[in-house]
């Protein structure tokens, strides 16, 4: 099943209650209302697109290793994808999809890495939980998320809700206060650091197919 549909398929069930979690409508209606209104703002055209120059960056994994990505366009393309943490099902779902697709993506010797603003302890239980092989890295405060366009900051109702009905305290798990998350995003990185493929999408629920980029990683070789 493609990651699109493995999405669509948990979001219908979430939303019809037939998950072990039921949540009221009043919050299921304030969910969408906020995808909605960041995705009318146009937040998706503020950020790094196809022949953009990506930012260099240099960030923590979970073993406390540095990762830099000059070092990682040395050897090829580099990948990378944002999410927003381990306790978005989207994201453990997105980020499953991309380590199956390894083996195909390193035929071409792509890079893959995965970027959040949680701290390195949780990007930890990310990769243990969903058996990543690839370093998912610790972007504190969403700096580098900043710098390719994709951080934006919770709006007081969405942190009431993550607060009060999902009992997250992205402050804690982030160890940054200004509760901001990166819009879901995916980024192939050509050796000269030009960006040669870009999916942005200021809504949480869908992803890129990360075999769509086998034709982005041929062309380069």
């Amino acid at each position: 099943m493609k990651l699109q549909d493995q999405l669509d398929a948990f979001k219908a069930d979430f939303e019809a209650g037939n998950l072990s979690f039921n949540l009221p409508s009043a919050v299921h209606r304030l969910l969408h209302s906020a995808n909605e209104e960041l995705i009318a703002s146009g937040a998706e055209k503020a950020a790094l697109s196809v022949g953009d120059i990506a930012p260099d960056f240099v960030l923590q994994d979970t073993q406390g290793n540095r990762v830099s990505s000059e070092q990682l366009l040395a050897e090829g393309p580099l990948i990378v994808s944002f999410y927003r943490g381990w306790w978005c099902p989207y994201c453990n779902l997105d980020l499953q999809t991309l380590q199956a697709a390894m083996p195909e993506l390193q035929r071409y010797s792509a890079s893959v890495v995965a970027v959040s603003p949680q701290l390195p302890a949780n990007g930890r239980k990310m990769q243990q939980d969903n058996d990543l092989a690839f370093p998912i890295l610790a972007d504190i405060g969403n700096l580098l998320a900043a710098r390719f366009g994709l951080r934006f900051a919770l709006t007081a109702e969405l942190i009431e809700l993550y607060s009060n009905s999902f009992n997250l305290d992205l402050a804690a798990l982030n160890g940054d206060g200004s509760w901001t998350l990166p819009m879901p995003a995916r980024f192939v990185i050509a050796p000269t650091k030009e960006i040669v493929f870009a999916q942005v999408s200021a809504d949480y629920t869908r992803r890129s197919e990360p075999l769509a980029l086998i034709p982005v990683l041929q062309s380069l070789k």
